[in-house]
């Protein structure tokens, strides 16, 4: 294959930089492809994906109902959440009911975390904001309580704030699925051959990983903001597990639920047909 350089897009948290690690830094024989490395917050992937700027990209599994005329998605790589998700955090202890009539602090409106706070709640006041700046934001008063993905996950107990309630937790006992967080998609246009290759070169991308997965956290380590090496292996393992490698029946159908889910709510526009390329 001669040499072709492809956007790569994926936002910078640990588990993103885990799974890209070997494709993006010479670990694979990927037959001439370069992969050209756009690192950017999940809300601004999603934007770029509606105009279909990236060839290949992460994106929330929400965002994906949006972009199906110009993406397919990729069975390999998906996060997703098995009883823990996105986060919501207050000053105070509180019960989920308050929420409604606090004001919210929210990574973006296309995330997976918007849709499924919005899947709770139905209607509740919020400002969206850079996701690493949540937490501080709720600290100081700015907002009531905050939406918190990737690593304030974990850390958010430094900023002495109390859990609110688990998204991930919550989808599981109402639906009894892992909850569908982020996806990779690739642009149709590309033709199937490369589709297909791209597809195969992330699958082994990630099997590299979690095979030399020291290797891998070190590389990862470079995006832990505030992690130490133990809990950004441990925030790692959350999100690439089984269903990273192949999301299988399960993982198809969170993300059909969720995406059935958020139409019927009228949060999308229209029904959500799954395009899949292996």
């Amino acid at each position: 294959m001669e040499t072709k350089t492809l956007t790569l897009g994926h936002s910078p948290d640990p588990d993103d930089a885990f799974m890209f690690y070997a494709l993006t830094h010479g670990k694979l024989d990927t037959g001439g492809l370069v992969f050209q490395e756009v690192v950017e917050g999940i809300e601004q992937l999603n934007r770029r994906a509606l105009e279909g700027e990236l060839a290949v990209t992460a994106l929330s599994a929400h965002a994906y109902g949006y972009v199906t005329d110009r993406y397919a998605l990729m069975a390999s790589g998906g996060s997703f959440g098995d009883r823990v998700g996105p986060l919501v955090v207050a000053r105070r202890p509180m019960k989920v009911g308050e929420l409604a009539d606090l004001r919210i602090g929210v990574p973006g409106t296309m995330t997976s975390a918007y849709l499924l706070l919005k899947l709770l709640l139905t209607n509740f006041r919020f400002e969206v904001l850079p996701f690493d700046q949540i937490p501080e934001a709720v600290v100081n008063g700015d907002v009531d309580a905050g939406l918190l993905i990737h690593e304030g996950q974990l850390t958010h107990r430094q900023f002495g704030l109390h859990p609110v309630v688990d998204l991930g937790e919550w989808w599981y006992s109402d639906t009894g699925l892992p909850v569908p967080l982020g996806v990779n998609v690739i642009r149709k246009d590309l033709g199937q051959d490369l589709i297909k290759w791209v597809v195969m070169l992330l699958n082994q991308s990630i099997q590299y990983a979690l095979s030399h997965r020291q290797e891998a956290v070190s590389y990862a380590m470079r995006y832990a903001r505030g992690m130490d090496r133990p809990l950004t292996d441990r925030f790692v393992g959350m999100y690439v597990n089984n269903w990273t490698l192949e999301m299988g029946e399960r993982g198809r159908a969170a993300i059909v639920c969720l995406l059935t889910r958020g139409y019927h709510a009228g949060l999308l526009l229209r029904p959500v047909k799954l395009e899949f390329v292996q």
